[in-house]
């Protein structure tokens, strides 16, 4: 055996290259840490940056909105005065009368109480709170949109014994005294340019003053649909109804046949160029623009078919075909990760093809299911340019009662709403209306998120 003796000059070298070699290789850590570093904190400014932006907005829109669900309204005491109300009794069905005997009667009685001056009973409403309201009439009528006249006539029409009674009724002011009272429009400007006279801005002042005009939560803009004869009494109740019936027809339809289809093609569907062209359209349509699919529904379902226009049911059918890919898609991610050994352990025990799909494989997959539906669900309610295609953006002033109904939706209302001339008004009620669809969406994925915990499977 040799030994190799190494003279104090190698041994210096060798020192000398080993502490080079040790100060690279710090200095390469130290390079690798601050990218490190500045990658943590490219990542946290980028994540900090979108919440900054989401509470932007958030805070934007509630800013906005919430003064909306608050509006003026006067406390006034209604006489319904017989003198004026001169109407036959309501009229009430015989034993020996027909169907469409009572009912002629019965429109004709309508009638008879549409032709009552419900104007006359607030102009004396109001008398009794500003005295020479009688000798101004057409200033004190601004005051009380004109929709409360209907609503006066629907309470008779109701309940006739209240004729002869005084009751305490909460009116809705007008929607430029709204305006006015929130400070929504410069009280400096010359009445030229004031959407009020001199005298009503007075008066309302006065009476804001006096406690008999108030800022009251308002279940007008929940329980009366659009109007724009009277746009303080514009509601969403018709849009909202037409935005569930739309959302019950995607549920029972796009979800059904979504899962079906995902489970035939990832479990049972042979694997050829039949199957890769099928998966490669459901993509495709998955990443199709939505105005196309509004498209397709007014040419097949409107022009085709003679559907009704504006009907949540050709809504609800164009929607269905949106969602379609994306049920599909999630449904059979989740079926993908489902582990093989699940299906093999099923087969083993003697259990068929369909007996390990639909009692072993399928029940671990339903928080998966569930969550990519309502999601697809979620994205649906908040679509408007395939709706506006088929006529859904119309103005309807009643709320549909089946869904073959004229209707529109909430997000189509607030469309409608952004583009209205009174902009100090429907600025804050659109942005009451994107917080009414904000909290739906909100609360789909919530109840997405609690049935994914609540069926999750662990394995």
């Amino acid at each position: 055996m040799k030994t190799t003796n190494m003279m104090p000059e190698d041994q210096l070298d060798l020192a000398q290259k080993r502490d080079r070699m040790q100060q690279r290789v710090k200095a390469s850590l130290k390079r690798r840490h601050a990218q490190e570093k500045r990658f943590k904190g490219m990542g946290m400014a980028a994540v900090v940056t979108a919440l900054a932006f989401v509470t932007l907005l958030f805070f934007t829109i509630l800013s906005k909105g919430l003064p909306a669900f608050w509006q003026a309204t006067l406390t006034l005491q209604v006489y319904f005065d017989p003198e004026v109300i001169r109407i036959d009794p309501k009229p009430e069905k015989r034993s020996d009368e027909s169907e469409g005997a009572f009912q002629q009667r019965y429109l004709a009685w309508q009638t008879q109480l549409g032709f009552v001056n419900f104007n006359r009973i607030i102009l004396d409403s109001l008398a009794r709170e500003i005295p020479e309201a009688p000798e101004y009439q057409r200033d004190a009528l601004r005051l009380v949109t004109s929709g409360e006249r209907f609503a006066l006539r629907g309470l008779v029409e109701k309940d006739p014994s209240i004729i002869g009674q005084t009751l305490t009724l909460d009116l809705l002011a007008d929607a430029n005294v709204d305006v006015w009272m929130k400070g929504n429009i410069d009280r400096n400007l010359p009445d030229a340019q004031q959407q009020l006279s001199a005298r009503t801005r007075a008066w309302v002042d006065e009476l804001q003053a006096r406690g008999v005009i108030k800022s009251k939560f308002s279940t007008a803009l929940f329980m009366n649909p659009d109007s724009r004869s009277s746009l303080a009494s514009a509601g969403l109740a018709g849009a909202f109804m037409g935005s569930l019936m739309m959302m019950l027809i995607v549920m029972f339809l796009a979800v059904p046949v979504g899962v079906a289809s995902a489970i035939y093609l990832e479990e049972f569907a042979p694997k050829n160029k039949l199957t890769d062209l099928i998966e490669v359209n459901i993509n495709n349509l998955a990443a199709v623009p939505s105005i196309v699919f509004g498209l397709l529904g007014a040419s097949v379902f409107i022009l085709w078919f003679k559907m009704p226009l504006s009907a949540p049911l050709v809504g609800g059918l164009v929607l269905s075909l949106m969602t379609l890919p994306t049920v599909i898609i999630a449904t059979r991610s989740t079926l993908k990760a489902i582990p093989p050994s699940i299906r093999q352990a099923a087969l083993g025990i003697g259990a068929s093809k369909v007996q390990s799909v639909f009692h072993h494989v399928l029940p671990l997959a339903i928080p998966g299911i569930l969550t990519g539906a309502i999601l697809g669900v979620a994205q649906a309610l908040g679509e408007t340019a395939p709706l506006l295609l088929i006529g859904m953006s119309s103005f309807v002033a009643s709320v549909p009662a089946t869904p073959f109904e004229q209707s529109t939706a909430l997000p189509v209302q607030i469309y409608l709403w952004q583009g209205n001339e009174l902009r100090n008004f429907f600025e804050a009620r659109t942005s009451a209306a994107i917080i009414v669809l904000l909290a739906l969406m909100i609360t789909l994925n919530a109840l997405a998120i609690w049935l994914r915990k609540k069926f999750e499977t662990r394995w």
